[in-house]
């Protein structure tokens, strides 16, 4: 239960990192609270997608991680950001990614943050 704590936490840091880089990563509410409610929303979301679809996806993509050398990652990062961005919209929440090169560019830092998020907050593990 800890680490589901921790990593909503480190997915919703990152998604709040891309927003406010990206212009195109938009994130809307009345309020400050409604923002944050539904960024935690959203990163749940995001988790989901990526504990569910992006395995799958790696497993059917095999070839193209080892032709690529693992490059093609970036584009299923920005694939899932946009699922997200998809699931979102069905969802009613107000989180948007406008264009495949914002999800790539959004994918990359929310990768980044997460990874540096994940170092930093403890888990299980420790």
């Amino acid at each position: 239960m800890k680490n589901f704590v921790v990593k909503t936490i480190a997915n919703a840091a990152a998604l709040a990192v891309a927003i406010w880089l990206l212009q195109d990563i938009t994130l809307t509410g009345e309020s400050t609270g409604r923002k944050a409610l539904t960024l935690v929303l959203v990163a749940l979301l995001f988790g989901l997608v990526n504990f569910v679809v992006k395995p799958v996806v790696k497993l059917l993509t095999l070839p193209l991680f080892i032709l690529t050398l693992g490059l093609i990652t970036l584009v299923i990062n920005a694939l899932m950001l946009l699922l997200t961005s998809w699931l979102a919209d069905k969802l009613d929440l107000s989180f948007h990614v406008e264009g495949f090169w914002t999800a790539i560019l959004g994918g990359l830092i929310i990768s980044i943050v997460s990874w540096g998020m994940n170092v930093l907050l403890p888990d299980d593990k420790d």
